[in-house]
């Protein structure tokens, strides 16, 4: 019996199809266009607000940035000319008073959380107790340490203090720090742990050598992120820093903020102030633009 002949396969229609290009009559391509023009409109509408904003207050406030702004008083009201030179001061200050506050309890919070916490119903509370409170209104953490800190009179006698603001600003700190720390660590790999327990070092040290430096980059952005909240924070300071029209004398008295100035100088029938509170406006949008422009280049140091 002859063999069988052996079976043959014709490939030529694999190449009698059109040639691979582009066709943007294709009933798919025309829906990928529609669809990505649609997406790019949502998304110019999402960067409109902020545009906006920035050419509205850099035209309104740009205009008046001069050295007596940064050196000199808020003047008296209706008077012309001053600055907001203790504003400046009193926001930085008080930003850091709630940086020492804030950094060291968010960072041990989110440490626990995610190198010594076993899951139980303690790290469930905290876990779930940090995300409510990222999501309470800054009028109530004013309020909370109004109630607690003002109205007491716990530091010296003095009510309304920069120490006060800064507690208040702290409690609206806390929740970034927590999660970034928290989510900073858990992007630390296990092998790392694992080959320090290896060689006998202890759970701290592994965390204080190892875990922690490792995560250092994720977790100064969100240090960097809640400061750029905190400091343009209003109400809470309307209830515990007041204001001052004179320079700082202490962390135990009122004390200016750029934020607290805007609002009260942009509601004065007065153009001196209302020009004041533009000006402010402008050097408080560079500080948070600036703030925030420098936790970008931390984050793009992990990749690097």
């Amino acid at each position: 019996m002859a063999n069988p002949s052996p079976i043959t396969y014709d490939n030529t229609a694999l190449f009698d199809r059109r040639p691979l290009r582009y066709d943007p009559w294709l009933t798919r391509n025309l829906r990928n266009l529609l669809f990505t023009g649609i997406a790019s409109i949502f998304a110019a509408i999402a960067v409109l607000p902020l545009v906006l904003v920035l050419f509205y207050v850099l035209m309104q406030g740009g205009r008046l940035i001069s050295v007596g702004l940064f050196t000199q008083l808020p003047p008296d009201i209706g008077m012309e000319g001053g600055g907001i030179g203790n504003a400046i001061i009193g926001t930085l200050l008080v930003t850091l008073i709630a940086s020492l506050i804030a950094i060291p309890v968010g960072v041990g919070g989110g440490i626990f959380l995610s190198e010594y916490s076993s899951g139980g119903w303690f790290a469930n509370f905290v876990s779930f107790g940090n995300d409510v409170l990222a999501g309470v209104p800054s009028i109530i953490a004013g309020v909370f340490v109004y109630g607690t800190v003002v109205t007491t009179r716990v530091f010296f006698g003095q009510s309304y203090s920069a120490m006060a603001g800064g507690i208040a600003l702290a409690v609206l700190m806390l929740p970034t720090v927590i999660k970034t720390t928290y989510e900073g660590l858990k992007l630390v790999p296990q092998e790392l742990r694992w080959g320090a327990y290896g060689v006998g070092a202890s759970k701290f040290v592994t965390v204080m050598r190892i875990t922690l430096p490792s995560a250092f980059t994720p977790i100064a952005t969100g240090v960097v992120l809640a400061i750029a909240r905190a400091a343009g924070e209003t109400a809470p300071l309307i209830f515990t820093a007041l204001f001052s029209s004179f320079w700082p004398d202490g962390v135990f008295d009122p004390i200016a903020t750029m934020s607290v100035l805007i609002f009260n100088f942009a509601i004065m029938p007065y153009q001196a102030q209302n020009e004041l509170a533009w000006a402010a406006s402008f050097v408080l949008v560079m500080m948070i633009l600036a703030a925030n422009l420098l936790a970008r280049w931390i984050a793009r140091m992990t990749k690097v």
